[in-house]
């Protein structure tokens, strides 16, 4: 059994996405951050750097004590590891997975975070960085688009931890001022991710408190 620690944010959406689709059994546990909740002491021991996602693994593999993650790109890499479910095992295919998953840990979700950030919530316009982060949102919907010219999702023919890592993020393109009729491969991709059965549930469950 996981038990999540969960928010409906693009990080938050990721860990949903992967248990749907996979089929894991787990408890959702909604943090509200907004009352600060996720300063609390309980919530440290699970996430100390105070953000969602994080679990616990009531059962981990080596029947051991509980096991307790934070960082939505180790959570996902580890119950695919567990489920066996996307994340080849083959070399080749495991690296390329991992690579882009770390491209979207390193670049993809934190440049769009600081768009979201001087686009929406800062205190007063600070047009420098607006346009900075704007630029470097479009640069890597670019990469992405030139990525998915080449396949069906990101590293290949079959949906992985890499395109589930990536998906909230493009679902909020809107934010970001970003059309994506600009970059048609990304586009299809995000339609294809839009209408699976899991992608619909785990977006249901943000309605859910």
């Amino acid at each position: 059994m996981i038990d999540l620690y969960y928010a409906p944010t693009p990080n938050g959406h990721k860990i949903t996405l992967f248990l749907e689709e996979s089929g894991l059994p787990y408890r959702l546990h909604h943090v509200d951050t907004k009352s600060g909740e996720q300063f609390q002491p309980a919530f440290l021991a699970i996430s100390p750097n105070n953000k969602i996602p994080a679990i616990v693994d009531t059962q981990p593999v080596d029947g051991g004590v509980p096991i307790s993650l934070f960082e939505s790109g180790a959570i996902l890499q580890y119950l695919a590891e567990k489920s066996g479910k996307l994340l080849s095992k083959e070399l080749r295919a495991r690296t390329r997975t991992l690579q882009w998953l770390f491209w979207q840990m390193a670049g993809f979700g934190p440049m769009l975070g600081q768009n979201h950030h001087f686009t929406h919530f800062a205190p007063q316009p600070v047009p420098y960085a607006i346009e900075r982060f704007q630029q470097e949102t479009k640069r890597l919907y670019g990469v992405l688009n030139t990525q998915l010219e080449k396949s069906a999702y990101l590293t290949g023919e079959h949906y992985t931890i890499a395109d589930i890592a990536t998906y909230p993020w493009v679902a909020a393109h809107e934010r970001q001022r970003i059309d994506l009729a600009a970059y048609p491969a990304v586009q299809i991709w995000f339609e294809r991710i839009r209408l699976r059965p899991a992608t619909q549930r785990a977006y249901a469950l943000a309605e859910q408190k």
